[in-house]
């Protein structure tokens, strides 16, 4: 009998400290954008706030017995989904942003073909070294890559450029980040490392991105600017843009390269919107170009849609 109730008290004890430990466990996710009550003595500052943007764009064409000529049948579906998360307190900020592309097009004499694919993640951390909120000591971190595989054409034959994390580039960077405004900001850096790697052995063995053959990766050492700016423009249109600039010091540093995209979106009524995106890239080390398909280019990618915009709720806490 005292076996049995010793037993019975363990199960007990044991289930109660099961079930207090799975507490945190279930509500951590609650818990981490959970409003945080200040006390009356208590002048710091606290914010969160996220939000973002979701788009999908369809653009469909068919002909018959069309004696202009053209595509029997073509169809292209774009998405773009962008996140964002900002954190301020005290001396201190951190704003971190999502953005993903993904875009194909299918036609009746060229098959399907991807025409965006785009992954990128920033991330600044930055300390208010001025008495006015505007310049911040910032640690700066980005990546960006692709999923899907990538070809250049040339007539009907494709010759695969790019894949998931080939290339990727990876950026640690070190600067001041001003912003003068709640809506742009520019970050300056002496001092930046940007990887450049290839996972896909199918195009390192080929030496592209200007990564030696047979290598996975390059690391360079140099300068870096971003700036960013977003506006509202009455109720109905918006746009987003962000420029960066890197200067390699080893490797001709007078030749800047360049990586520029552009988001402007007209609100047509609550369930359809229009969107125009445009992107400027510009690397010396790409030379995928010219009639001798080795040379640099400057890359441009223009996408005009008529679609589903949403706006994720801008939450404050």
């Amino acid at each position: 009998m005292k076996k049995t109730f010793a037993l019975l008290i363990y199960i007990i004890v044991s289930r109660s400290i099961v079930f207090c430990q799975d507490i945190p466990v279930r509500t951590l996710p609650t818990e981490v954008f959970r409003s945080v009550k200040k006390d009356a003595n208590d002048t710091a500052r606290w914010t969160w706030k996220r939000g973002g943007l979701l788009s999908t764009n369809l653009a469909q064409g068919s002909l018959s017995n069309w004696a202009a000529g053209g595509e029997n049948f073509s169809m292209a579906v774009t998405t773009y989904v962008n996140y964002f998360l900002l954190h301020k307190k005290k001396n201190y900020t951190w704003d971190n942003s999502l953005d993903f592309n993904l875009g194909f097009v299918q036609a009746t004499s060229l098959g399907s073909r991807k025409n965006d694919d785009r992954l990128d993640f920033l991330s600044k951390y930055g300390y208010r070294v001025d008495t006015t909120n505007k310049l911040y000591a910032t640690a700066l971190f980005n990546f960006r890559s692709q999923f899907f595989d990538g070809y250049t054409y040339s007539g009907d034959v494709g010759t695969l450029s790019s894949t998931f994390l080939s290339p990727a580039y990876v950026l640690l960077s070190v600067g001041f980040d001003y912003k003068p405004f709640k809506n742009f900001s520019i970050f300056l850096s002496p001092l930046t490392s940007r990887l450049t790697a290839l996972a896909s052995k199918r195009l390192y063995e080929q030496g592209l991105y200007g990564i030696p053959a047979g290598k996975r990766s390059i690391n360079e050492l140099g300068a870096f600017s971003s700036i960013n700016y977003t506006q509202s423009i009455g109720k109905s249109i918006t746009y987003k843009g962000r420029m960066d600039l890197f200067s390699n010091y080893n490797n001709k540093p007078q030749n800047v390269d360049l990586y520029m995209t552009n988001l402007v979106s007209f609100k047509i009524n609550k369930l359809l919107s229009a969107t125009y995106n445009l992107d400027l890239i510009y690397d010396d080390d790409v030379k995928l170009f010219g009639p001798d398909k080795n040379s640099p280019g400057l890359q441009v990618k223009s996408l005009i849609g008529i679609g589903f915009l949403v706006k994720l709720n801008n939450v404050v806490d």
